[in-house]
């Protein structure tokens, strides 16, 4: 495949919101995650031609930006999280109207290692079990495994923020 505009555009268009929210899961920042944002599309565009058509271009473009913050992380020391952590920025519009559980729910997520902050998006976003695994480079039946801790986790958080 060439490199082409108007499929990269078409790319940019379908895939610039969620992996901005992923970069902005991994960096905690908003500017931070517009730029690696824009480090993942630069990737992109570099490597269409590479693209051999073996996976879905969401699974693609989804690793590309994982390992863009993958290396970001261990470039830059995170700073650490907390409750007004950006991520809760990207939240859904239903989360901002003054849903405070939704709101909970994403303050909780927020304090998640970035890994798992990584397949709960991911799993949000309704993204199918078998791309998830793709993109974070585990199987499925691991994938499994760690969402379902991970719902255990925001489970016992969730609870445990309810209670102050």
């Amino acid at each position: 495949m060439q490199k082409d505009p108007a499929i990269f555009t078409g790319l940019y268009k379908e895939y610039a919101a969620g992996i901005y929210k992923l970069c902005l899961g991994y960096s905690g920042d908003a500017a931070t995650a517009q730029d690696l944002l824009q480090e993942t599309f630069i990737r992109v565009w570099n490597n269409m031609q590479t693209f051999r058509e073996e996976a879905k271009w969401s699974t693609w473009i989804y690793r590309i930006a994982v390992n863009t913050c993958l290396s970001w992380l261990r470039s830059k020391q995170p700073a650490p999280i907390n409750a007004d952590h950006p991520f809760i920025e990207g939240m859904p519009e239903e989360a901002t109207d003054g849903n405070v559980q939704v709101k909970l729910l994403y303050t909780c997520i927020s304090t998640l290692a970035p890994a798992d902050r990584l397949i709960i998006t991911l799993v949000l976003e309704e993204k199918p079990y078998p791309e998830i695994a793709a993109i974070t480079g585990i199987t499925e039946n691991n994938l499994r495994v760690k969402i379902h801790r991970i719902k255990k986790q925001l489970s016992q958080r969730y609870n445990d923020y309810e209670r102050l």
